[in-house]
């Protein structure tokens, strides 16, 4: 989860030093009453967007649901371009 330090915002691009690995929210992902999803279902957003994201209050379920996916691929996509993420 470290790896998100420094990072900038994979929704807005704000880099304000608030960005956190964000775990996804899904059920597919592990998610449920009481647990967070697998560590490797999170995605870099700052506090902002993380907050919109959780709470919700101005996107649809499907809104929020999709939000997740792209933003987890944009995280990502992001750790493969600094190297971050390899395959062996």
């Amino acid at each position: 989860m470290a790896l998100a330090e420094g990072q900038a915002c994979v929704h807005c691009g704000k880099s304000d030093g608030t960005v956190v690995s964000a775990h996804s929210n899904l059920l597919e992902h592990g998610k449920g009453r009481g647990l967070k999803a697998h560590d490797g279902m999170v995605m870099w957003l700052c506090y902002t967007c993380h907050t919109n994201l959780d709470q919700g209050l101005e996107m649809s379920r499907d809104e929020r649901r999709s939000m997740t996916l792209e933003m987890i691929c944009k995280t990502y996509m992001r750790m493969w371009d600094q190297g971050l993420l390899t395959v062996k």
